[in-house]
């Protein structure tokens, strides 16, 4: 077993299509607003079709917030490194701290020699890169002046600088065994692609990273390993790469934004829930997944829905209304069965139910996002129309607030053999325990409650795009939005946290 305990990120993995920029850019933005950690761009300057790679990640930059971005990964023959140090400072600079530098020694070399580029071997590709690491390392270390002797890329009396905003990572795409050494001796990290380098062959690539980081005096744990992924990878997957095989971070490949969404909501949260478990039972020193773990106390009178000891915490319904409507009675929601007094659970049921509580928090999150972007509209920072547009892209638009893209993961974490068509969580949860009955019920009802706040969330923009309502009407159905959605998935994880760890749904 190897786990290298960096903490998990996820990515996009886009392509530069000119046929319509705007989209690739609206890709990115959406990433960031499904709660991906970066947006990544392939970079093939001899591909007449695509856009410039670093043109593209500088706009996109400049167009979020948070979002980081990275080449994934840069073509180094068409990109003289000294120039190339400098792009990525600047970048890095303008953008605060959200650059990575992923490097490549270079492919299509009748394409590059059509560019202009000059045509090296694989061997020579090797080597280029390696100087091309000393030359970009030297001038981010700015106050003196960098000579460097090299084949490729000799550096005679450059001034260094500028210094990037933020220790730049330099993840090398490499997959023979020289490149291999070379990701060891000298890169922050490595980036390899699933269809050229499968799960069977991971072990050995790193292995043979290891070994060259030991033999050139490194701790072969500070090399981040990443991983460019098709979208049928599934959370079981990804969480026994990051803990077998030290993989931590996970582009998904695919320009389809249903194909981001699907990840974003089944995939992501499912992934860190079950790492986040067994890291935790093996820092605990806790028996292994499926061996009972230490007896967990009586619920409390207070909360019977989520006893203490199930290491899994319902959020709860903080009581804030901000609207004066009132779509349902709170005080008429049924409870389920209350949870057998003293019962055991382990690490992977206690990672269910965490699951759907990261799900909930991921829709927290996005209503935030909502209510800033309405406040931005109304302090003039963005348009009505570019605030629909954002909000009709985001997850909880998709999914009309039911359990589906939830359900199909969750169930996998149960079942892996089960399709998805038999992967319905409420008929489930009804034939397993048939006290969750009326609970389950009330939720379905919600659900479609919760949809028609939705709509008027909406139709209160349009109104403020054609002038016929003002910024207060849209304030007050978001208000409404804040008060449905929040007391709804409070319930929901007072509920159902408890069943998910316990039930065997199968």
């Amino acid at each position: 077993m190897t786990d290298y305990g960096h903490d998990l990120v996820f990515g996009t993995f886009l392509t530069p299509s000119a046929d319509d920029p705007g989209r690739v850019v609206a890709l990115a933005q959406l990433t960031e607003q499904l709660g991906f950690d970066f947006a990544s761009v392939q970079d093939h300057p001899y591909q007449a079709r695509f856009l410039d790679t670093w043109t593209l990640l500088s706009v996109i930059a400049a167009r979020t917030t948070t979002l980081r971005v990275t080449p994934n990964v840069v073509n180094l023959p068409l990109r003289p490194p000294a120039v190339l140090a400098k792009s990525v400072a600047s970048l890095d600079l303008l953008s605060g701290g959200r650059v990575e530098l992923g490097l490549g020694s270079g492919a299509f070399w009748d394409g590059i020699a059509a560019l202009g580029g000059r045509k090296l071997g694989p061997a020579q590709g090797v080597d280029a890169l390696a100087e091309a690491i000393g030359v970009i390392r030297a001038l981010w270390a700015p106050g003196g002046s960098v000579r460097l002797d090299g084949e490729f890329y000799p550096v005679r009396g450059a001034h260094a600088g500028p210094a990037p905003a933020h220790d730049v990572g330099i993840w090398l795409g490499a997959y023979k065994k020289r490149m291999l050494a070379l990701t060891g001796r000298a890169a922050d990290g490595w980036l390899p692609s699933s269809p050229y380098a499968g799960p069977e062959k991971l072990p050995a690539m790193n292995a043979a990273i290891d070994a060259a980081a030991e033999e050139a005096g490194r701790d072969p744990r500070a090399i981040r390993r990443l991983y460019n992924i098709t979208p049928e990878f599934t959370a079981e997957q990804l969480a026994e790469l990051t803990l077998e095989q030290g993989m931590s971070g996970y582009f998904v490949m695919g320009d389809d934004p249903e194909v981001v969404r699907r990840f974003a909501a089944e995939v992501l949260p499912a992934v860190k829930a079950q790492v986040d478990a067994e890291r935790a039972r093996r820092t605990a020193g806790a028996p292994a997944t499926g061996t009972a773990p230490a007896i967990v106390p009586a619920a409390s009178p207070g909360d019977h829905r989520a006893p203490s000891g199930l290491g899994v915490t319902p959020t709860p319904d903080d009581g804030v209304r901000r609207s004066d409507v009132t779509l349902w009675d709170e005080t008429d929601r049924p409870t389920g069965p209350a949870p057998e007094p003293g019962r055991t659970y382990t690490a992977a049921q206690r990672a269910s139910g965490q699951h759907l509580i990261d799900v909930h928090d991921h829709l927290r999150s996005e209503l935030a996002t909502v209510r800033d972007l309405i406040e931005q509209v109304a302090a003039g920072l963005t348009d009505p129309g570019a605030a629909r547009s954002a909000i009709n892209a985001m997850t909880m638009r998709q999914n009309n607030w039911t359990l589906g893209t939830y359900c199909e993961s969750y169930c996998r974490v149960v079942t892996t053999h089960h399709t998805l068509e038999d992967t319905a969580l409420f008929p489930r949860l009804r034939r397993a325990d048939a006290g969750l009955a009326p609970v389950v019920d009330r939720l379905a009802a919600e659900h479609g409650v919760i949809h028609e706040v939705l709509e008027r969330v909406d139709r209160a923009l349009v109104g403020l795009v054609t002038d016929e309502k003002d910024i207060d009407q849209v304030r007050a159905e978001v208000d409404l939005l804040s008060d449905t959605l929040l007391s709804h998935l409070a319930y929901e994880e007072r509920e159902l946290v408890e069943p998910l760890a316990r039930l065997e749904i199968l």
